[in-house]
């Protein structure tokens, strides 16, 4: 059993335990992780780099507790979804490594579309 399908059944034994299933409707569990994703960025918001690395120093832990909250929706939508997150992950990596090779993207954040 991968990490993912570990992770997923602790989530689902979670969930199952307190009857929780019925109110996860695709709309508002893409909602929950939007919502996840931006507590993540209040961390970074108005921060330079040099106090973004003085602030990680404190905080490092409080942001693994925010992206732990996005993964947990991440697998929780796939799971109910029925996407395999993981070959879902590996076809997308496919088609960036396509619209980004190497050779042009190398260096440059310029989207793929400009290079």
């Amino acid at each position: 059993m991968s990490d993912i399908d570990k992770l997923t059944k602790q989530i689902l034994k979670f969930r199952n335990a307190r009857d929780w299933q019925d109110f996860h409707f695709p709309k508002d569990m893409a909602i929950s992780l939007a919502l996840e994703a931006s507590e993540v960025l209040e961390h970074f918001q108005w921060r330079t780099k040099e106090e973004i690395e003085v602030y990680l120093k404190t905080h490092k832990s409080h942001i693994g507790d925010e992206l732990s909250d996005v993964l947990w929706w991440v697998l929780l939508m796939s799971y109910d979804l029925k996407i395999d997150v993981v070959k879902a992950f590996a076809r997308k990596l496919k088609e960036n490594e396509k619209k980004y090779p190497v050779e042009k993207a190398r260096g440059t954040h310029k989207k793929y579309t400009e290079l």
